[in-house]
């Protein structure tokens, strides 16, 4: 009885056994009083509980991240601007296009220790190449074979180079050479000091310079300093050229074999541009022409190829005395030709010229080729001196 009246149900009357409403007397709860005033089904209630229920997990799934689970950041590293090995450090985290030609510019290229002393009444200057120092590495295994080319920008024309060192980045030269400078010259002058990488078979690499305007010096005493290499900055003198040949002798039988293999970047000598260039190979002994050999004219060309051989007979006892002289000619059908350039190879000879002779005769019946610059035809003229020949009077008829 107390459960039928405890869930509201109906019983059946004892009079009349139609069904009697029996009233409860529990009230019903604060929920399902609120509950039953929405007009809702009771899967809509559910459905909407279960989305408010999911909204407010995902509403505290965000505070405490954002709040509770915050990791603190990591401690960044500074880089350093500070001046490293020379350069600014700047230029590596700012790799912009100016950035990278600044670096390379200040990237280390050595530097060079020279001394100069100027005699007032000779009007000489004396400079004197004393050694390097922490130099480029030029080549592949980290060395570079260098020498140091010296002239004055008032006449580049005469220029000196010191002996090649290899593989080293710390070359010790001694090496002094003169200038014949007019006083009134010299605050116009500048000295440059060019060091370059010695490449047998290919054009040598320069690894810096020091140019040194004489106006800025006192030039009242002897200076002794050091100077850092920069890169070079200008060429001063016109190029004419390069060839490459092969020399080779033998004692024995007193053979010296001359091989024209090829030339490049000639000087254009026509309205068109280019040359029909040849090759003289001049033999000199004593300062006189002795005999000479000729190549074939190559057409229209700035890059000739000869690939042509001479052989000369030089007794052992005169190959002192004998200089081998290289020209480079523009052939003209209609006028006279002109030379283009020349150098010359001996026991006179000087700079790599002269290395490339000594190399010859340290190497007896090998065949050594390389790579040679022209220079201007006066100045070779001129360091040859050739002893004009005399001329016999004609007899009288």
């Amino acid at each position: 009885m107390a459960v039928a009246a405890r869930k509201g149900m109906m019983t059946a009357s004892p009079l009349t056994g139609s069904p009697v409403a029996i009233a409860t007397t529990a009230q019903p709860g604060f929920l399902d009083g609120w509950l039953s005033q929405i007009p809702l089904p009771k899967w809509a209630l559910i459905a909407v509980a279960v989305a408010v229920a999911v909204l407010l997990l995902l509403f505290v799934i965000c505070i405490i991240r954002c709040c509770c689970g915050k990791k603190k950041p990591k401690k960044k590293e500074r880089v350093s601007l500070l001046p490293v090995s020379g350069f600014s450090a700047a230029c590596l985290v700012q790799p912009e296009m100016e950035d990278l030609e600044r670096c390379a510019e200040q990237t280390g290229r050595g530097k060079l220790q020279y001394s100069l002393e100027y005699n007032f009444r000779v009007q000489e200057l004396k400079v004197g190449v004393k050694q390097a120092a922490e130099l480029k590495a030029m080549d592949s295994g980290g060395t570079s074979d260098p020498y140091v080319i010296v002239y004055l920008t008032s006449d580049v024309k005469k220029k000196y180079e010191t002996k090649v060192y290899r593989k080293t980045l710390n070359p010790v030269f001694n090496e002094t050479f003169t200038f014949q400078v007019p006083q009134a010259e010299v605050p116009e002058s500048t000295l440059v000091m060019q060091i370059y990488d010695f490449n047998r078979f290919a054009k040598h690499d320069i690894i810096g310079e020091v140019r040194l305007p004489l106006a800025s010096v006192s030039l009242q005493h002897v200076i002794e300093q050091w100077s850092d290499l920069v890169a070079a900055s200008k060429v001063e003198e016109e190029q004419l050229g390069e060839i490459c040949f092969s020399l080779r002798y033998v004692p024995s039988t007193g053979k010296l074999t001359v091989l024209i293999l090829e030339a490049k970047k000639l000087k254009r000598m026509d309205s068109h541009g280019l040359s029909d260039p040849f090759v003289k190979v001049h033999l000199i002994l004593n300062r006189k022409k002795w005999k000479k050999k000729t190549t074939s004219v190559k057409k229209n060309t700035l890059s000739p190829y000869f690939n042509e051989v001479f052989v000369f007979e030089v007794p052992f006892s005169q190959i002192q005395n004998v200089d081998v002289v290289i020209s480079v000619w523009d052939h003209d059908k209609v006028t006279k030709n002109e030379p283009i350039g020349k150098l010359f190879l001996g026991c006179r000879a000087t700079g790599n010229q002269l290395r490339h002779w000594s190399d010859m005769l340290s190497n007896p019946r090998r065949p050594l080729a390389q790579w040679h610059s022209l220079q201007p035809p006066e100045v070779v003229d001129k360091a040859l001196g050739l002893k004009s020949h005399l001329k016999l009077p004609l007899p009288p008829r």
